[in-house]
């Protein structure tokens, strides 16, 4: 996002056509409704769009794909600009490292880095923007080896609310370079990030299914194998309720399944028989209950852990929950259930439990306001949210499981798991949150960006 030759950008009102392009998002039960909206990019674009706002007195708010709409502030007041890739990822081989430029999805990121047998700390989409998600922390499937996703970031490039163009990494500007690695945003326009791969030829993931009525010995077989679990392996056990529409399996549609998904990575880049180990050590136990209804797990590519967790690709309307759980044992893997397995009248489509600890749970010395989660568990919910009726009984029965689960909610959260506004967030001390809010007086003593903060991360709004 460096060119200068592209034209000015149009600043779109409600009603025109580049209001719905720069409005757009992947939750379509949170649309979004800023005064103006604004599709960039360049660095040239960025600049003349927040000059508009700041002749206008709008508010500046920062977005590319939407998947993070259900938990953002209202924009009344504000121009929304959505960021989109003007270039491609360009990957460096030697070094280990990718630039990214904004608005990129991470399916074009994990395709550019495995033409060079390497790998980045991804999502679970392909259609996910990798700038936000990287920032706002990111909990991979390969992070019980490489951390949170954000501890990746090697440097940032944004143009501050002072309209400078800036790169910040390690040695220029490292208290703005550790703000924007995890400190909520409300800092500028990022333009691109730098990130480090880490080698993976190949990897063994999939997913198998089991009829609910497995589920009570398949989630205590799991619960005891994540006791000690090795770091080369990230799984989460989940709960679902799936429709019958085209692309999932109609043997998943009968009733509620059990499902157990993950990656396992090979304990060195060239020893795929050594993952594969690993994941007959997991899996073989869960195996021996009963055989699954369906089972994907195979030795593949990377790029096939985009297809692993089954997200839907289009735009849909979801409403949810997320917390950060401690260790279960017993009688929590029996409130789980209770609530949400077989009987239990959920009307969520997905109840997961993502299996943490690991380089997660390490503090990075080199990371930024958010470098790990403290936590066994982090558990996300959701439900299709078609009308009114269904959007009522799904967040009805999230209240009720966050009420059955509070013995072991840790009151803190992953960010880019949170769901909606209105929950209870906190994933930074009270130390890093006076430590952000002076870095925002610095950068953005004005307070423009100020709406795009999530809750919890500033004492100032």
């Amino acid at each position: 996002m460096n060119g200068t030759d592209q034209p000015d950008p149009v600043i779109a009102r409600p009603g025109e056509p580049e209001f719905a392009a720069a409005t757009a998002v992947f939750n379509l039960a949170a649309p979004v409704h800023p005064a103006a909206a604004v599709t960039v990019r360049t660095v040239e674009q960025v600049r003349t769009a927040l000059r508009r706002a700041q002749a206008r007195r709008l508010w500046v708010r920062v977005h590319s794909t939407g998947h993070a709409a259900s938990s953002a502030r209202p924009m009344d007041g504000s121009l929304l600009i959505r960021t989109e890739p003007a270039g491609p990822v360009e990957v460096d081989p030697r070094t280990r490292t990718a630039r990214i430029p904004a608005g990129t999805r991470w399916g074009a990121v994990v395709e550019a880095a495995a033409r060079h047998g390497l790998a980045a700390p991804h999502g679970s989409s392909p259609t996910v923007g990798a700038v936000g998600y990287l920032l706002r922390g990111g909990v991979s499937f390969y992070g019980r080896r490489t951390g949170l996703a954000v501890n990746s970031v090697r440097a940032v490039e944004l143009v501050t609310p002072d309209l400078e163009l800036r790169r910040v990494d390690a040695t220029a500007d490292p208290e703005l370079f550790w703000a924007l690695r995890g400190g909520g945003g409300g800092l500028g326009v990022v333009t691109a990030v730098e990130i480090g791969l880490f080698p993976a030829d190949r990897v063994v993931t999939g997913a198998a299914f089991w009829p609910a009525a497995h589920g009570p010995e398949l989630l205590s077989r799991w619960l005891r194998w994540t006791g000690d679990a090795p770091s080369a392996a990230t799984t989460a056990l989940r709960v679902m309720n799936l429709p019958s529409v085209p692309g999932i399996p109609p043997e998943l549609t009968g009733g509620t399944v059990v499902c157990l998904a993950g990656v396992v990575l090979a304990p060195t880049a060239d020893d795929p028989a050594g993952a594969e180990a690993l994941a007959g050590e997991l899996l073989g136990p869960l195996r021996a209950v009963a055989d699954p209804v369906l089972d994907t797990w195979c030795t593949t590519t990377p790029s096939a852990v985009l297809r692993t967790h089954m997200d839907p690709v289009d735009p849909v309307p979801v409403a949810g929950d997320h917390l950060l759980l401690s260790e279960l044992g017993e009688q929590g893997a029996e409130v789980f259930l209770q609530v949400l397995g077989e009987g239990s009248g959920s009307p969520l489509v997905n109840a997961e439990l993502r299996q943490l600890g690991g380089a997660l749970a390490v503090p990075d010395p080199a990371g930024g306001a958010l470098s790990h989660l403290d936590a066994a568990f982090a558990f996300t919910a959701g439900g299709i949210a078609v009308d009114p009726i269904t959007t009522a009984a799904i967040r009805s029965h999230c209240a009720k499981v966050r009420s059955a689960l509070a013995p072991w909610d840790t009151g803190r959260t992953a960010p880019t798991l949170v769901e909606r506004l209105d929950q209870p967030q906190r994933h930074l001390s009270p130390e890093a949150v006076g430590r952000l809010d002076r870095v925002r007086r610095r950068v953005d003593p004005f307070g423009r960006l100020r709406h795009d903060i999530p809750p919890g991360a500033s004492t100032r709004y």
